[in-house]
């Protein structure tokens, strides 16, 4: 029996490495092996950051990487929170009668529904104005560097 409330927090916290589509899908997901690499790439840009710089441009197209797959993750969380019990049942126990207590929503859903709007909302936030802000100091220079 997979869980709505186990697979909705699994995906909020674990998402990134994609311990929820392990969870749901099995361990031959190929999903849940690919989630990791924007992750790490992600964390690669962080590093990077942290070694050369505000500078470094590559770092510039790694970092969203990291914030868009949280922010997705967190998305996925919200979604598999809010799905109808009859419908979790029918995709994910489809052994189980429709009203099984797998698929039922309590408090420690919607905390997890809670959590994953507020910060899945304010990484896709800090993303968007990071990318954002890079992208045009970028161009800032580009038309100083033509204007000279």
């Amino acid at each position: 029996m997979k869980n709505k409330t186990v697979a909705a927090w699994l995906a909020f916290v674990g998402g990134p490495l994609g311990l929820h589509r392990f969870y749901l899908h099995g361990m031959g997901d190929t999903l849940g092996w690919a989630l990791p690499i924007p992750t790490a790439l992600g964390l690669y840009g962080i590093q990077r950051v942290q070694q050369f710089g505000q500078d470094d441009q590559l770092s510039w197209a790694l970092i969203p990487l990291l914030g868009f797959t949280i922010a997705a993750c967190a998305l996925v969380a919200i979604l598999y929170g809010l799905r109808h019990p009859q419908q979790w049942n029918a995709r994910f126990n489809p052994q189980a009668s429709a009203d099984a207590p797998a698929g039922l929503t309590n408090w420690f859903t919607i905390a997890a529904i809670a959590a994953a709007l507020m910060v899945g909302a304010a990484v896709l936030m800090a993303t968007l104005a990071y990318s954002f802000q890079h992208y045009f100091e970028y161009q800032i220079e580009e038309a100083r560097k033509i204007s000279q």
